[in-house]
């Protein structure tokens, strides 16, 4: 609270300097600060400009595009009972994740985690595999149970809720029941058409049984990753007309169930087929789907413009990417922050998600047989080990320093929102940039802006030499200075909301007469790559970001 009692004092003392930054966050190179509170002892002032630096940062409140939903990962039952098992072992190591993972109490050393994504039956990270309804025939559902869930899920996300009660939950299957399918298998195979509304009723009744248990959905899928069909663990093909039709007769059931609000999110896959398969599915079923989410694992986060380009109204989510232990942490952070957590929704996204919360430090446990994820394993936002330690990977504080920018400056008020920014300048190429604003409950309360900034000038193509970039911020005709280390920084300040209001943009499209903050494509970090033929392993381990 101490930047908010001096900054009050600031405008009846110093009124020559109307916003100030007093919180910074930040995770460098040589990780010296790991997602580490500066609280600076004087305030770096906006005063009248100077000369521009040579880059220089020029945030744009009056442009608004997308709200931001929040930042996270998947609760797998591998994950969930990783931390069950912590909780057991050393209960406050348990706490202490979950509190500096999930707390979004304002000016508290934490991340505010906001969105968890939960497997609807098994996946990959499930001890064996299971659907909510595994008698064959059952078309009327009879022995549905959400109790198939292992109750550990429910036992650690009612201990996030607990932290974060804001927590958004996103719901999708990795397969529908095997009976349902042509493989006889949730490992494999399509949906047998004649089956569609059968499995519509299936995905309400998991919204309902996790309703049942505390929880609403923000969102539900129908299908994991439509176009990937693997032998070794659930996976199921559809196509968009299949999902097109499941969506519908699912969105009519959560209609008249009192379940109007949960959101139906389609596609779910890869970047690679975003001008294709989301938008083929919305051409057909645009008033069924909410919008469309994708992962990293083929193509690259430009492709999300295709969609945005087709259907600007639709809402774009990110909601999957894993590395593998074993990789360059450096080069892990700069690839995730330009193409995930500033990059993604620079694109449109209004969330940023990775795969695992948590698992040990080989990546298990696993599904026995499957090929997913093979090499070194995957890595998850927190390595928990057998003897009750554990360690954030680059995954968290990549995430933690976008998710800081956006969580609420007000208990119970509203996450941000991306607003306009872009860098100018000889060395604007140093500098990734993502701008926000947190709006207030009480509409007279100063606004909180915030930059997520990485510098990536390390010469890392050629010799290393990571050189700190000092840069301007230019905000409603006012400018401070700040020199950013190699690395990650999030800043912020507050401003009164301006008496014109913003300009009229659509809130999910970048394309506007403010050009969105460019996202470079780093020959220094190759991306994730996922090979979806059968006897692929998941992701490809030679990948310098895995």
């Amino acid at each position: 609270m101490r930047s908010l009692t001096i900054f009050s004092l600031s405008i009846a003392i110093v009124p020559a300097f109307s916003q100030q930054i007093w919180d910074i966050w930040q995770t460098t190179w040589d990780r010296s600060k790991l997602f580490t509170s500066l609280a600076p002892s004087s305030p770096i002032n906006f005063a009248t400009p100077g000369p521009a630096a040579s880059a220089d940062i020029v945030v744009n409140d009056a442009v608004e595009y997308q709200p931001i939903a929040g930042f996270g990962a998947s609760l797998t039952d591998s994950s969930a009972l990783t931390l069950s098992n912590l909780k057991s072992k050393n209960s406050a190591n348990y706490w202490s994740i979950l509190g500096y993972s999930f707390s979004t109490s304002y000016a508290v050393d934490a991340a505010g985690l906001s969105y968890i994504r939960v497997p609807i039956g098994a996946s990959d990270f499930s001890a064996n595999l299971y659907s909510l309804d595994d008698v064959s025939g059952d078309i009327s559902l009879s022995h549905f149970s959400i109790n198939n869930i292992p109750s550990y899920v429910f036992s650690v996300l009612k201990d996030i809720q607990s932290i974060n009660p804001a927590i958004k939950v996103h719901l999708v299957p990795w397969s529908p029941p095997g009976w349902m399918k042509d493989s006889g298998t949730m490992n494999g195979g399509s949906l047998q058409t004649q089956y569609i509304g059968v499995y519509a009723n299936y995905l309400l009744k998991a919204v309902q049984g996790f309703q049942s248990q505390g929880f609403t959905a923000f969102a539900v899928g129908i299908q994991n990753e439509p176009q990937n069909s693997n032998p070794t663990y659930p996976t199921c093909t559809m196509s968009a007309s299949v999902e097109g039709q499941v969506g519908t007769a699912l969105r009519s059931l959560l209609n008249s169930n009192g379940l109007s609000s949960v959101q139906i999110i389609g596609y779910e896959h890869n970047w690679d087929d975003a001008g294709a398969y989301p938008v083929q599915l919305m051409n057909s079923y645009s008033t069924t789907f909410s919008g469309v989410a994708f992962h990293c694992y083929a193509g690259s986060v430009s492709d999300q413009a295709q969609f945005q380009s087709a259907w600007p109204s639709k809402s774009i989510f990110f909601t999957e990417c894993s590395g593998t232990f074993g990789s360059d942490w450096w080069s892990d952070i700069k690839w995730y922050m330009d193409n995930i957590f500033t990059g993604s929704l620079n694109y449109g996204s209004q969330s940023g998600l990775m795969w695992n919360f948590a698992l040990d430090g080989n990546g298990n446990p696993k599904l026995p047989g499957t090929n997913s994820c093979g090499g070194p394993g995957c890595r998850p936002l927190v390595t928990v080990n057998s003897d009750g330690s554990y360690s954030y990977n680059q995954e968290f504080y990549a995430m933690a320093q976008a998710s800081k920018a956006i969580i609420p400056k007000d208990p119970g008020g509203p996450f941000g929102q991306r607003i306009g920014v872009s860098v100018q300048g000889s060395l604007s190429w140093a500098l990734i940039v993502g701008a926000y604003v947190v709006r207030r409950v009480n509409p007279t309360d100063w606004l909180q802006y915030s930059i997520v900034v990485l510098n990536w000038d390390d010469s890392a193509s050629t010799t290393w030499n990571p050189q700190p970039v000092t840069a301007t911020i230019e905000f409603r005709g006012m400018q401070a200075t700040y020199t950013f280390p190699v690395g990650v920084t999030t800043l912020w300040w507050f401003a009164p909301a301006t008496s014109n209001g913003p300009i009229a943009s659509d809130a999910k499209n970048t394309t506007s007469s403010e050009s969105p903050i460019k996202v470079h494509t780093s020959s220094t970090s190759a991306q994730p790559s996922q090979n979806r033929n059968a006897t692929a392993f998941k992701f490809n381990a030679t990948h310098s970001v895995l």
